[in-house]
């Protein structure tokens, strides 16, 4: 077979399986707000039981919620409805809002003497109330009702299932991460003496998955947000088809104490673990408490057919089976540091976690050894 004939074979494995999530995901989506809604079923009794637990145990617990994820209104009156049929004491219960995301919030339960926190929505949530949590030792749960979720993936906690994730969150055992910290040294405005736009004066960004420079920032640049509402992460993926074709990025690395390298390539990912949605694993040897930031530089030649043949790459090497072959127009090398430099030239987009910091010019990141306290489920 030509590799004409391996790509069009690849384009329509990946539209099938593409077709099939988006079938599988309205699915999920259907059956969670059925279980949640459901007054008398399975939700109702679960959730009563979670509150007799937490009167058991005498937690004061505290939810930072995201209002606009449509689940949050049914999950909160869930619990409310059986918190009222035992006449046990209200939790702590917080929204997050467009001009603080939950970091204040979460504080703010710290100071009002929670006992674990647990960040009900998405990845930008998640992040949001791991901020207000580092160093506290204060536990977070995790309630994922975002579109990639990707903490909760990394931790293999439930997805479909919000009062299990919430059962854990009460219930499950304490785990300590790292998280990682990007700090913006030179947006790309501030090139030849430009000023700092108003949404850029946030430096200072808390990763826990990955985060990137290039195709990927890119792509969660171009993504259409009513898109991501009806499809979830696919719509990454549909904004990724815009820049298959774009230049590479010239950067520039120093990592740790080594000497400055230079490369051209589509992405660099700084990452504290590795899974992404859809079974991708792009940092395969990613763990979430060993101190050390995975790196992965990311590049393709020849068009289609080396994004074809990158990813053959990343499926193969997350099913453990490594290709290091020097002669490839599309591949994915790995490293690992503790502090990561970088220059970029032109500038470039920046994410954290599938959110976009903005266009950089420099930067740098470092791991935050056994920063945060999770709840997990039992070994």
């Amino acid at each position: 077979m030509t590799w004409e004939a391996w790509v069009m074979a690849s384009l329509g494995v990946a539209v099938l399986s593409a077709v099939l999530l988006v079938l599988a995901l309205w699915l999920r989506k259907k059956e969670l707000r059925r279980r949640i809604e459901s007054p008398r079923g399975s939700a109702s009794r679960r959730a009563l039981q979670l509150a007799r637990d937490v009167e058991g145990k005498g937690q004061l617990v505290a939810f930072v919620a995201n209002p606009s994820k449509p689940d949050v209104a049914l999950l909160r009156a869930a619990i409310e409805r059986s918190r009222r049929e035992r006449h046990l004491p209200e939790p702590l219960w917080y929204e997050t809002t467009v001009a603080d995301p939950g970091v204040g919030q979460t504080r703010k339960a710290v100071a009002e003497g929670a006992d674990v926190v647990v960040a009900v929505g998405g990845d930008g949530t998640v992040r949001a109330v791991a901020e207000g949590l580092v160093g506290t030792g204060i536990p977070m749960g995790l309630m994922p009702l975002g579109t990639g979720n990707l903490l909760a993936r990394n931790l293999d906690l439930p997805l479909s299932d919000p009062l299990e994730a919430m059962r854990i969150a009460l219930d499950g055992r304490d785990r300590t991460i790292d998280v990682g910290w990007l700090k913006v040294i030179t947006w790309e405005s501030e090139v030849d003496g430009g000023t700092v736009g108003e949404e850029e004066t946030q430096r200072d960004h808390l990763f826990l998955v990955i985060a990137g420079l290039g195709f990927d920032a890119a792509m969660v640049a171009d993504t259409d947000e009513q898109l991501k509402r009806r499809v979830g992460w696919i719509a990454y993926f549909v904004a990724g088809f815009k820049h298959l074709h774009g230049r590479r990025t010239r950067i520039h690395l120093v990592l740790d104490d080594q000497p400055m390298r230079s490369a051209r390539l589509r992405s660099l990912l700084i990452g504290n673990c590795g899974k992404l949605p859809g079974g991708i694993t792009l940092l395969p040897d990613a763990v979430l408490d060993d101190g050390w930031l995975d790196i992965a530089a990311i590049d393709t030649r020849a068009g289609i057919a080396g994004w074809a043949q990158l990813w053959g790459e990343v499926m193969m090497q997350g099913v453990g089976v490594r290709n290091d072959l020097p002669a490839k127009i599309g591949r994915i090398d790995h490293t690992r540091a503790q502090e990561v430099r970088l220059v970029v030239q032109g500038g470039e987009h920046v994410q954290v976690d599938g959110d976009l910091v903005g266009r950089v010019a420099e930067l740098s990141a470092r791991i935050d050894p056994g920063a945060l306290v999770v709840r997990v489920g039992a070994v």
